[in-house]
């Protein structure tokens, strides 16, 4: 029922950009020039299908301060229903099949702690702002 691809291909990209669109620009009002960035090109990008329907997307991105995990963005009509879930273990999984040493972290939004942290992330430092909205860092504790 959940299928999550490496984005391979233009369109599988433009949709995601459109997930992330409606996520972040329209519901959460996130300006759309602090949402895509110079990082576009560089990054490994996922895209989650839910009955065939493009649903969810993220992606992964090296930093210098390791693996960071973004941009996790389920449309409204389709949270619920594991595209999430799905989307943080493709993650992993790809790291898994690098070997991947080195820290995995990401930025949860407030209101996504205990669901990151059920996939094993737990939150570190006090909360900061991120383009409006209250996020925590947080790293995975181990890779499963």
């Amino acid at each position: 029922m959940i299928e999550v691809q490496e984005i391979k291909t233009e369109s599988q990209l433009q949709d995601a950009f459109d997930i992330r669109r409606q996520v972040f620009v329209v519901e959460q009002a996130v300006d759309p020039a602090e949402e895509y960035d110079e990082f576009e090109g560089s990054c490994l990008h996922f895209i989650a299908s839910f009955k065939g329907i493009a649903s969810g997307t993220c992606r992964i991105r090296k930093t210098e301060n390791g693996t960071k995990l973004e941009r996790f963005a389920v449309l409204e009509k389709m949270r619920g229903k594991g595209i999430g879930k799905a989307l943080v273990e493709a993650c992993l999984n790809q790291l898994r099949q690098q070997t991947h040493t080195g820290k995995i972290y990401l930025h949860a939004q407030e209101h996504a702690l205990g669901f990151y942290a059920q996939m094993g992330f737990q939150a570190e430092g006090e909360r900061f702002w991120e383009a409006g909205i209250p996020h925590f860092n947080m790293h995975l504790v181990s890779l499963p």
